[in-house]
């Protein structure tokens, strides 16, 4: 190797070198500090795309799991009231089956007064959780469509959502869509029809219940899946974005050592 007093290639390389190593040294402490092995799209442009894609599905679920949260709630609001009204279904049946007998002494027109006035409170608390008859789009009516909750995570918008269908007159649990209405218990011959309305009553009553049940169930399992999607996917997503701190701290004390030895050369 020849001598050259114009052009010291050595100390060129030495400088070179300690460029290098600061820019290693950055980019380490860089990691270190933000926790992140990408922190400009000039570190990882495939991978940053990637990990933002599944950030974007991470934030969609986790809203839909909200959203689920909300339905279920909903559809236990409307699952209390059905309750309720199936329990004043079995006083009014036990109303008219006092009424329809013979041996009843007492005064029909009182079992008649309280038979009304409990057809009245289904129609208050049917209209209380939106499954009542009425004009469509009023908070008596809201339930009675067919509930779409949106959680996220499919290939489709279909397959992202919860359907539960309340909607038609066959869910309007007041005493006009139970088939009730018109029934009185002042006769015994009345109370005989009577006994006879609730007890399909209570079949149609029993219809809705289970389609508010398998709704519940449904956004429950929603809710899981949409839970393991969100674990998954934020997994795969720090396999990505996130720094490997051990490695990192080891890179750190790596360009130390040579950025030392650079600037001693």
């Amino acid at each position: 190797m020849s001598l050259s007093i114009q052009t010291n290639v050595t100390s060129l390389v030495a400088e070179n070198n300690l460029q290098v190593n600061s820019a290693f040294q950055a980019n380490t402490i860089t990691q270190l500090t933000s926790g992140f092995r990408i922190n400009s799209s000039g570190d990882d442009a495939a991978g940053l795309a990637v990990a933002n894609k599944l950030r974007s599905g991470i934030t969609e679920l986790q809203q839909g799991v909200r959203n689920a949260n909300d339905g279920t709630a909903a559809l236990q609001t409307i699952d209390g009231g059905l309750n309720n009204i199936s329990n004043i279904l079995d006083t009014l049946k036990g109303l008219a089956a006092q009424s329809a007998s013979d041996t009843f002494s007492g005064s029909r027109t009182t079992l008649n007064s309280e038979f009304t006035t409990l057809l009245s409170e289904i129609n208050r608390q049917a209209a209380n959780i939106g499954l009542a008859s009425g004009t469509a789009n009023t908070a008596a009516t809201q339930y009675n469509v067919s509930i779409s909750v949106y959680i996220g995570g499919g290939d489709t918008q279909t397959d992202s959502q919860v359907a539960v269908n309340l909607s038609g007159s066959g869910n309007i649990v007041d005493s006009n869509g139970l088939g009730i209405s018109s029934d009185t218990v002042d006769t015994k011959a009345h109370a005989l029809t009577a006994l006879t309305d609730i007890a399909t009553a209570v079949g149609n009553l029993g219809n809705v219940q289970g389609a508010v049940g398998t709704g519940q169930n449904d956004l429950t399992y929603a809710i899981g899946l949409a839970n393991s999607q969100i674990q998954n996917k934020s997994a795969a997503e720090s396999d990505i974005r996130d720094a490997d701190i051990a490695k990192e701290a080891s890179n750190l004390t790596k360009s130390q050592v040579l950025a030392q030895s650079s600037v001693a050369a």
